[in-house]
């Protein structure tokens, strides 16, 4: 095992077997204030979980990417958020309620390895980090395409490795330095969606800086709400479910606050407006305000949206935005995936270098082989662009739908485990637990199901369930082996 022990372990054959995970101040916990319950500095402020809280929604896809969903859907694209909104709000409340009993950088995966098996934390902790690594590439490359644009003399490849240099760098001096730069990272994000609302909203009533109210012309007109039929809907789904990936990130941070608890309770308290401003609210405005079909709003629609009403260097604004959004994911994703990797070497899933940390309180082996992992993506980003880059980007997209899945069946077991053994840490409660677990299993399933149908998505899927059944057969073998092991082990002592 690692520096730390376990969160958990597995009993022979894969039988989980439950323990909790000490609480910050808690007896064997270490100093509230000072270290997490899993030996890493808990250097984070309540400022800084909160705005990761907030702009943990906020990604680049919701800026880049809308305008796919929006053109695939019409109008009707505002349900296609909301349902996905809903799968979020009530995985978060799931999770949150783990989280919130049981604090850990291994968050869903920690609680997967009790509740299911070993195999089950080991399954979804790699291929989460897989996912994430990934990411580090995509938004590497997209930071130095916009960086390209306005400082066209330093070459593309170089601005990819200057941003995930700089974002290492602070990454590994502490957690406290990456607070602070997602703070101000997530803070922009807020900001400039806060202000594209109100801009847009006061456009759409005919006050300035707009005309004449443009009313419900264009929900209506163009072909009606749903101009391709109820089932541009789930269609509409698929584009944009991947884009509320992130919401998780504060359960794995909380565990490096002084308060873990109360910064997941707020979390998960706070994620419904979150989703309805942020993403019904901007996405509302656009498809109010211009028509679904323009070709400036499949291309970009917030910008679409600000050069309509002449808001003056509307591109190079946006390109701001988004820059920052990309930053901001750069930086939370090779810390999702450090901690990740941090936890699984704690487990005993990863080697055991993984679970050391510096002299800063940080993981530092673990955020090396994250980053090593996305710069050898970023090179295929550019080498094998339509090969080796795009399987890794369809084997790792349907990520988000196998947590949700995951964070489900763990609430399921964790909620009967809590409720006898520590039933003072349910803090926070799953709304009409079982059923409404269920429901959410079967609304994941459905859209998982309706992904393999869809000639768009079952690519992405089929890569998907290869990638995770490969990780799944790794696990189960060494999940075999180890009770061999600690028998050859036991038998050699005696």
């Amino acid at each position: 095992m690692g520096a730390h022990p376990p969160p958990s372990s597995a009993g022979a054959g894969g039988t989980p077997t439950t323990a909790a995970v000490p609480l910050a101040g808690d007896p064997g916990g270490g100093p509230a204030g000072k270290q997490s319950p899993d030996g890493l500095q808990a250097g984070l402020k309540n400022r800084h979980l909160s705005m990761i809280a907030i702009g943990g929604v906020i990604g680049a896809g919701l800026f880049v990417g809308s305008g796919a969903g929006i053109a695939a859907a019409g109008p009707g694209i505002l349900l296609s958020y909301a349902l996905t909104g809903l799968l979020v709000v009530l995985v978060m409340r799931m999770l949150g309620e783990m989280a919130a009993a049981s604090p850990t950088s291994g968050s869903f995966s920690a609680y997967a390895d009790r509740a299911l098996g070993r195999w089950a934390g080991f399954t979804i902790g790699w291929l989460y980090w897989f996912f994430w690594s990934v990411v580090l590439a995509v938004e590497a490359t997209a930071a130095a395409s916009i960086l390209t644009g306005w400082v066209p003399a330093v070459p593309q490849w170089a601005w990819a490795l200057l941003v995930m240099v700089a974002l290492t760098g602070t990454n590994l001096i502490s957690v406290g330095s990456f607070g602070e730069f997602e703070f101000w990272f997530a803070g922009i994000k807020v900001v400039a969606i806060v202000v594209f609302i109100v801009v847009g909203a006061l456009a759409i009533f005919g006050l300035p800086p707009g005309g004449d109210p443009v009313g419900l012309a264009n929900l209506t007109g163009h072909g009606g709400f749903l101009p391709h039929g109820p089932g541009a809907i789930l269609s509409g789904m698929l584009l944009v479910v991947f884009s509320f990936m992130g919401s998780e990130i504060v359960t794995l941070a909380a565990s490096e606050a002084p308060n873990p608890v109360q910064a997941v309770r707020k979390a998960v308290n706070s994620v419904i407006w979150r989703i309805a401003l942020f993403y019904l609210g901007s996405i509302g405005v656009i498809v109010t305000l211009l028509p679904w079909n323009d070709k400036a709003v499949a291309k970009s629609p917030y910008v679409a949206v600000l050069e309509s009403l002449d808001i003056p260097y509307a591109g190079t604004v946006m390109d701001i935005v988004v820059l920052t959004a990309v930053l901001s994911c750069l930086n939370s994703g090779l810390y999702t995936a450090s901690r990740m990797a941090f936890s699984l070497g704690e487990r005993g899933d990863a080697p055991k270098s993984f679970a050391t940390v510096n002299k800063g309180g940080v993981p530092a082996v673990a955020i090396y082989a994250s980053v090593a992992f996305g710069f050898v993506a970023t090179i295929f980003s550019y080498t094998s662009k339509d090969t080796v880059f795009q399987f890794l980007l369809n084997s790792s997209g349907a990520v988000a739908l196998f947590v949700w899945l995951v964070i489900c069946f763990s609430q399921l077991r964790m909620r009967r485990t809590i409720e006898r053994e520590t039933p003072e840490r349910l803090t926070v409660r799953m709304w009409l637990y079982p059923w409404l677990t269920y429901a959410t299993i079967a609304m994941i399933v459905f859209v998982v199901g309706y992904m393999f149908y869809d000639p768009d998505g079952r690519q992405q899927m089929v890569l998907s369930v290869i990638a995770a059944v490969v990780v799944l057969a790794v696990g189960l073998l060494l999940d075999r082996r180890r009770p061999r092991e600690r028998d050859a082990v036991g038998t050699k002592g005696a």
